[in-house]
């Protein structure tokens, strides 16, 4: 089992690399928990998908923290890992999105594997229902990890999330959305543009932790040239985005998309508004006995 950790993205909303700020009593990176949780649920590899500019700032902070205790690989996301018909803009500089970040890691990757981001707190349970997930899946048998809306949110505005839809625990659709809470409900706003729609709190949302076996690779160097073809006229801003990609893999019955469900809460930073919240929660957890006050000590 092997842990892809999406790195690349810069926190334009929280000012800064949201992926090196203190939030453990010990100065601990969010993504320093979320690693320390991957060991205790048994996996054996961490891959972080960065941009090179920022390879030295990783492997002196995180990279000295963890390397210590798993071993670790970094893949960088490069503008130019596209098919070769494609005429990057020149001012383009925003990464490709999430789709052509996990491809970038093909060549690092070698059994299954889950994919988080970097600057959100999962829980421990999520590590462990996605560890009993990949022990016991099939091949081109995909999953998301499924969290209850109402512990996604912040009291300082709307968050996105992939609000999801199931048929028998398989994945039906995921509707990227602006979601906010509305009185005893959660407000969905489709970034498509589509009609509004509320979910209950418990509702499950995707916090883009998804589980994959390397047979994902070779759909996604399929799909990629489709995407650029489909996009010639939207280079500037367009993204590959693995929701997607989720989506037409489960339509065109490559792939099984399975719903699993964590307790876990989700905690991270949206906005500056929420570092303190973030800081106080991970302190209980701390108080509470879940991780040691020196995390890595």
């Amino acid at each position: 089992m092997e842990l892809l950790i999406m790195a690349a993205g810069m926190g334009s909303r929280f000012g800064g690399l949201k992926q090196i700020a203190p939030f453990g009593p010990n100065d601990e990176f969010i993504i320093d928990y979320s690693v320390f949780d991957a060991i205790k649920a048994g996996f054996s590899k961490v891959v972080f998908i960065i941009k090179e500019e920022n390879y030295e700032i990783f492997k002196e902070t995180i990279g000295a923290r963890v390397e210590p205790h798993i071993p670790v690989e970094y893949v960088f996301q490069k503008m130019e890992n596209v098919p070769e018909f494609v005429n990057i803009p020149e001012d383009r500089v925003k990464p490709w999105g999430t789709a052509q970040a996990i491809y970038c890691a093909k060549d690092a990757i070698s059994e299954s594997f889950a994919v988080i981001n970097a600057d959100d707190f999962y829980g421990r349970d999520a590590f462990m229902v996605a560890r009993d997930f990949i022990l016991s899946k099939q091949e081109k048998e995909y999953a998301t990890v499924g969290y209850e809306a109402i512990k996604t949110m912040t009291e300082n505005g709307s968050v996105k999330r992939g609000v999801i839809a199931t048929v028998d625990g398989h994945l039906e659709s995921i509707t990227e959305s602006s979601i906010i809470k509305d009185g005893e409900r959660v407000l969905c706003k489709p970034l498509s543009g589509a009609e509004e729609f509320y979910i209950d709190f418990d509702a499950l949302v995707s916090m883009n932790m998804l589980i994959f076996d390397p047979t994902i690779f070779a759909y996604l160097e399929e799909k990629m040239p489709e995407f650029f073809r489909a996009n010639e006229g939207n280079l500037d801003s367009c993204e590959f985005l693995i929701p997607d990609v989720l989506d037409q893999a489960k339509k065109e019955g490559y792939a099984k998309v399975k719903v699993l469900h964590t307790d876990a809460t989700w905690y991270g930073v949206t906005y500056k508004e929420d570092t303190e919240n973030v800081r106080t929660n991970i302190k209980k957890l701390v108080e509470d006995g879940e991780y040691p006050n020196n995390l890595w000590g």
